[in-house]
């Protein structure tokens, strides 16, 4: 288990202190009860107002602290790792923010949670204190669960809560509408992972093809273990199964509208949230969506790599209450839910300059080198991870997949013109870095006034002068030059094919790479690994040269 910690004992208390010195936390403070009493409040507050106070076990950050602020929480208290905060704890959150207003406590549905925060409410009562309590349990996963758990929902009546605090409603009002939204409010989780506690002897109960929906935030189990499938498909299951449950509350109705809470559950990497809220936005649930929350990690479990959907009933309030601004962090807004925004797109160069013209032998040609690059990808791809990032093969294959595509409209007749081609359709479409240096080099070959050899030699100086690499660097320049010498020099393609191999060999025995990828990469990594470009290159031309 490879995580950033000191222990166990002190994790808590350190990324609380560590929140607080934060650029986002300057509006925090905490009370001086450490270890036993970690409480997170507001520096500045208006007294005269209702406080709402929320917390509950840690690991689920940035619940509870992070929505500690005008506008939402007065109060956060937070237990250990997984486990409710003591009733001392809870108490002295209390005491330290509730007014003559008196405060409302927000409490996951957890028995630890109801119990731990009802206890304190009661000795607050007795010393005199307004106390009011809602239970958020949103959950839907288990329909026939006398007590739902409580998931990202419960942020969502921190929301409502908070702005009907801040408005300085009393504290009746404050916990009518927190408790009308708690009511209101379901989720569903689904994840590909279970989460690890800081447990170094933890074991995974999913296989590398099985996923959990309807799964809590504390590492339980799932309602369900499901196949793991392409995210649009898992994705229309979770929003299936909560569009039931919303269907069993509020009645067969196209007329209610809702606000969806796309809460990411710990480790889900940012191109993946945005994937998922366009993988939700196919689904059947998504056209009864007016607002958006997220995607964001709101209510997380740890490491787990999940998300979970909240759905919220819209009226007026709920819509005001949801789109008022706030000043804590993890908030991460609100917006309308439809179409992306497009643009025209400005017009690009043309293309296919030329007209297209027949060669069957260089057809045939451009067709095997084309398979080839496709063919390799892989044991490229497995020779760049070596060094490099891993894709070098696929930056390959995806430039010769766009050529084949449009051989029908090249000037095959015309080797300068197929080149000048050649460079715009890789400028357009190729990805890397070696994409971009091919299409630079037949750019510039393109617009070279010699024969076609002496024009790819052109177009390989330009290629250096643009890039920075020379022959001996460690690139695929090492292949690219020899055999581009070679054919300039009137050789045929097979003895460019033995120029090509004999340069990409070379670079095994390079142990210092001045550019490319490999340049970032120690030396002693890359004794006996040829430069993956050059090994591409050495492998077209020993294809081409079967054709000849």
């Amino acid at each position: 288990m490879k995580r950033f910690f000191n222990s166990r004992d002190t994790l808590v208390t350190e990324s609380l202190d560590g929140l607080l010195r934060s650029s986002v936390g300057q509006h925090l403070c905490r009370l001086d009860g450490y270890p036993d009493i970690r409480v997170i409040t507001r520096k500045d507050r208006n007294p005269d107002h209702v406080a709402v106070i929320s917390g509950g076990g840690s690991g689920h950050e940035p619940t509870h602290a992070g929505f500690v602020g005008e506008g939402m929480l007065d109060a956060a208290v937070c237990g250990s790792l997984f486990a409710s905060p003591s009733v001392d704890a809870i108490l002295a959150g209390i005491l330290a923010v509730t007014g003559p207003a008196g405060c409302l406590l927000v409490i996951k549905s957890y028995t630890g949670d109801r119990l731990n925060f009802a206890l304190a409410a009661e000795q607050a009562r007795s010393m005199g204190y307004q106390v009011e309590t809602v239970v958020v349990g949103d959950d839907i996963a288990l329909p026939h669960n006398r007590f739902a758990r409580g998931l990202a929902g419960t942020v969502l009546v921190h929301k409502i809560a908070g702005y009907a605090a801040h408005q300085g409603e009393p504290l009746a009002s404050v916990a009518e509408k927190a408790r009308a939204a708690a009511a209101s409010v379901s989720s569903i989780g689904l994840s590909l992972t279970d989460c690890n506690a800081y447990d170094s002897a933890h074991t995974t109960r999913l296989t590398a093809q099985q996923a959990e929906l309807g799964l809590g935030i504390h590492g339980e189990p799932g309602a369900q273990q499901i196949s793991l499938a392409k995210a649009d498909h898992l994705m229309q299951q979770a929003a299936d199964t909560l569009e039931q449950a919303l269907t069993a509350k509020t009645g067969h109705t196209d007329a209610q509208r809702y606000a969806l809470l796309l809460n990411i559950l710990g480790a889900v990497p940012p191109i993946e949230m945005t994937l998922l809220l366009e993988a939700f936005a196919k689904t059947t649930l998504a056209e009864k969506i007016d607002l958006i929350i997220g995607p964001a990690p709101m209510m997380t479990a740890l490491d787990m790599n999940g998300f979970s959907l909240t759905a919220i009933a819209l009226n007026e309030d709920v819509r005001t209450a949801l789109a008022a601004p706030v000043q804590p962090y993890a908030w991460p807004g609100i917006a309308a839910f439809g179409a992306p925004a497009i643009r025209t797109m400005p017009e690009l160069p043309e293309t296919f300059r030329f007209p297209a013209s027949q060669n069957p032998e260089i057809e045939a040609l451009i067709r095997h080198a084309g398979a080839t690059l496709i063919n390799n990808a892989e044991a490229l791809n497995a020779l760049d991870a070596q060094i490099g990032d891993g894709d070098a093969g696929s930056t390959f294959a995806e430039g010769a997949h766009e050529i084949l595509k449009t051989i029908d409209r090249l000037p095959l007749a015309d080797p300068l013109a197929l080149f000048s081609t050649f460079g715009a359709i890789l400028a357009r479409h190729a990805g890397g870095s070696s994409g971009v240096l091919l299409s630079i080099m037949f750019s510039a070959a393109g617009r070279s006034t010699g024969t076609w050899a002496q024009a790819l030699r052109d177009g390989l100086e330009s290629m250096q002068h643009h890039g920075g690499a020379k022959p001996g660097d460690r690139t695929m320049i090492d292949a690219l030059h020899p055999a581009f010498t070679t054919l300039a020099d009137g050789s045929t393609l097979k003895e460019a094919a033995v120029a090509a191999r004999k340069g990409a060999d070379a670079t095994k025995s390079m142990t210092h790479a001045n550019a490319g990828r490999a340049s970032y990469v120690p030396d002693a990594k890359l004794a006996n690994v040829p430069d993956p470009g050059a090994e591409a290159i050495a492998r077209l031309f020993e294809a081409l040269a079967t054709l000849h």
